[in-house]
């Protein structure tokens, strides 16, 4: 399908016939923080104003929180009550490149290492619509993670600004229905498409933070057990998990029951291996110094998770970076860990 254009004074128009099918997600700062909320039909401001969310995107397949099941409790034991099937179907606008590769990263965990109904029910039902990064924030080093700010790789469709209009390109079958279905877009001509060009490469070049992953997953390993460089590394962190909760591809979560009365229900939420009580046991805490949390942060995004699926869980959104209260800066730490040679058995 050849690409289409749309005004920006006609993305309203848009999002309002896509809201006939989907619940429309749009970048929003209602409740003082950016992240992706339901559209109120008409607001558009935020293609002015909208760099990045604060909150990931990765909210809206796996929530802060989340029921997995209630429960019963009576003389006969236990009974357990499904929540019903998720058939809501979203749409997501507005999702940056970043973002939008972070979320086949989480597949790689929700999908190919385990099947997890909850997460894969919204991520059946989803549709996202990418809007290329023409503004991004100094701490972004996507680049350097071998993604591009206005890529289209990993959406249905990507919209690319190309001046008073978006150049509208079609990505999946998902986004070819879009299309089809959305009345008022026009077929772009060769110069819009030369002007998405020249827009793509200008925003290419506006991400100047820079970081060598070569040999990294090496390095690591040959480092694990230098205490002294991750207790140098560690030293400013406070443990306060904002880099592992506000990061597009950390999934860790903790699970609790809550009883009452011989009724409860069973939750999920997020969790953060950065928190001191992350992994303690009735005897023992394994991470209980500072550094060992720290390193295993570091370790399971540079070098388990690239051992394990053979990609860098990392999309160097720099969320971890620029809201981080002691200016903790994970591109630096990579770059500091000694050469050595040798690797850990």
């Amino acid at each position: 399908m050849a690409n289409k254009k749309v005004n920006k004074k006609d993305i309203a128009k848009l999002l309002n016939q896509w809201r006939q099918q989907f619940t429309v997600l749009a970048p929003s700062k209602e409740n003082g923080v950016a992240q992706m909320a339901e559209w109120d039909g008409k607001d558009t401001s935020f293609l002015d104003w909208y760099r990045n969310t604060v909150i990931p995107p990765k909210a809206s397949f796996l929530p802060p929180m989340e029921e997995m099941f209630r429960f019963q409790k009576d003389k006969e034991g236990y009974h357990i009550e499904l929540p019903p099937t998720n058939e809501h179907k979203q749409l997501i606008f507005g999702i940056r490149p970043c973002d939008a590769r972070a979320m086949t990263i989480l597949d790689m965990t929700f999908e190919e290492a385990y099947q997890d109904p909850y997460y894969l029910s919204r991520r059946k039902n989803a549709v996202l619509v990418g809007l290329g990064c023409t503004n991004p924030c100094e701490s972004c080093f996507c680049t350097s993670m071998g993604v591009s700010p206005t890529e289209s790789t990993n959406v249905d469709l990507m919209l690319t600004d190309i001046g008073d209009q978006f150049l509208i390109e079609v990505v999946t079958d998902k986004g070819k229905e879009l299309i089809a279905k959305a009345s008022g877009l026009k077929e772009a001509t060769k110069d819009d498409e030369a002007k998405a060009k020249e827009t793509k490469e200008t925003s290419y070049n506006k991400i100047t933070r820079k970081l060598d992953t070569e040999g990294i997953v090496d390095k690591l390993q040959a480092s694990f057990d230098d205490e002294g460089f991750w207790e140098q590394t560690a030293a400013k962190c406070i443990s306060c998990g904002i880099c592992t909760l506000l990061c597009p591809t950390c999934y860790c979560f903790d699970i609790n029951d809550e009883l009452v009365r011989g009724e409860g229900t069973r939750f999920r939420s997020w969790d953060s291996c950065g928190f001191p009580v992350y992994t303690k046991m009735p005897m023992e805490n394994p991470r209980l110094e500072k550094w060992r949390r720290v390193r295993q942060k570091v370790c399971h995004k540079f070098e388990f998770y690239p051992m394990t699926f053979n990609v860098i869980a990392c999309t160097g959104c720099g969320r971890c970076i620029r809201l981080c209260p002691v200016n903790w800066d994970i591109t630096q730490v990579l770059e500091s860990v000694p050469v050595k040679t040798g690797v850990r058995k």
